[in-house]
């Protein structure tokens, strides 16, 4: 739904099963129709699309990306903005540290998030006023990157994107930015890092001149160019797992000139105070499926935990005295404050709101709680689409005071 400073505000469906493009048709037919019904009514309605490798491809032929583009029109329904992280499955079977591969160093990415941009190109409506969006894995998993080799490869894959997305916005008019999006664990996973990445590797003088040369720019103008093609996707709970302070992320970010393709909006789980019953309690949001980085918070420091097997065990076999505040990697629903003895990061998510309605720090919103199929059922009591309509009505009474 477009709010009426312009700013897109929707709900990603990857929080519906659907890896096949006749799936994803199913879900959009089952469920996001159903919501745009019950928050938007007979008003347009703008699409957070989900599509895998094997979906985008399916959709890219002709008749069938001829057959969508009626289907959006009949149904009152645009694509704006496209989740293009995870390449595979993302639903039913374990999907951990597997939803960051293939990562930036691989061809196999490079061509995915091409194919996503060659079709939000032709799915964004005529003369639409802004841009689209695609939000992408922040390189990959962290441990993974531990040759030096591995940031500077993976930059020259987001280059070559970068210059395709410059070749489409010539051709078509329309403009495509990729959202690199941080998270805990990952290459990328605070603000102050990514902002590093992009001075270090995608505004430096190298790629300053790789553009210029490819266009025949200077290098300030090369420099836009990536700017205007490259920037962040700002997940509201990954940002808090890393205990961000919400002012501190969008002054780190406009500081640094780089723009926010869209901004993820959901919740974390938060533990203040870390012990042996919340540690119990906390077992039951253990899935198989995903993976639940947690960061610790001592008098020391931060610690980072991949899952939380990791996080439990370390806390039985080497306790800490103190203070200890557990930040979860599991997106809460943005409507609750808390969940039994547990709190959550909905003071962060409505500060960083906030902070957009003073400042219009995107056009592109996206609810992103996508666990519905794996929160224990007492935090879920409703269907799905009451789920979600309840989320837009969190989020509207933030944005539209």
């Amino acid at each position: 739904m477009r709010l009426p400073d312009g700013t897109e505000l929707t709900y990603c469906t990857n929080i519906h099963p659907g890896e096949s493009w006749h799936e994803v048709q199913q879900s959009l037919n089952s469920y996001t129709l159903k919501v745009k019904a019950s928050v938007a009514g007979r008003a347009p309605f703008g699409i957070g699309l989900r599509l895998s490798a094997s979906a985008a491809a399916e959709l890219s032929v002709a008749g069938t990306l001829e057959e969508f583009k009626l289907w959006l029109t009949l149904n009152n329904c645009y694509v704006f903005t496209i989740n293009g992280f995870p390449y595979g499955n993302f639903h039913g079977e374990s999907v951990k540290q597997n939803v960051y591969l293939p990562d930036w160093r691989s061809r196999e990415r490079v061509d995915y998030t091409l194919n996503l941009a060659e079709l939000l190109v032709t799915l964004l409506p005529e003369g639409y006023a802004g841009y689209g969006s695609i939000s992408t894995v922040p390189l990959g998993f962290k441990a993974s990157f531990s040759e030096s080799e591995n940031a500077a490869q993976a930059a020259e894959n987001l280059l070559l994107v970068a210059c395709q997305l410059i070749e489409l916005e010539n051709k078509s008019g329309k403009r495509i930015i990729l959202g690199l999006e941080p998270e805990p664990c990952c290459y990328l996973e605070t603000i102050r890092e990514t902002v590093r990445f992009f001075n270090d590797y995608l505004l430096s003088a190298s790629a300053s001149e790789k553009i210029g040369n490819a266009f025949n720019l200077s290098a300030q103008q090369a420099r836009l160019e990536i700017r205007k093609h490259i920037g962040i996707c700002l997940d509201l709970c990954h940002a808090a797992v890393e205990f961000e302070d919400p002012h501190d992320v969008i002054e780190q970010i406009q500081s640094a000139n780089i723009n926010i393709a869209k901004i993820q909006i959901t919740n974390c789980l938060r533990i203040p105070s870390v012990n042996n019953q919340k540690i119990e309690q906390l077992s039951a949001f253990a899935d198989e499926i995903y993976l639940h980085q947690v960061v610790e918070k001592t008098e020391q420091g931060l610690h980072r935990y991949a899952d939380i097997p990791q996080a439990i065990s370390r806390f039985y076999s080497n306790p800490i005295h103190g203070d200890i505040e557990w930040r979860v990697h599991f997106h809460i629903p943005v409507f609750l404050n808390m969940l039994s003895i547990f709190d959550t990061t909905q003071s962060f998510t409505e500060a960083a709101l906030a902070g957009h309605v003073r400042t219009r720090l995107t056009r592109h919103l996206e609810i992103e709680t996508y666990t519905w199929c794996v929160l224990p059922e007492q935090y879920r009591p409703e269907n799905v689409v009451e789920l979600i309509r309840k989320e837009y009505s969190w989020v509207n009474n933030i944005l539209l005071p």
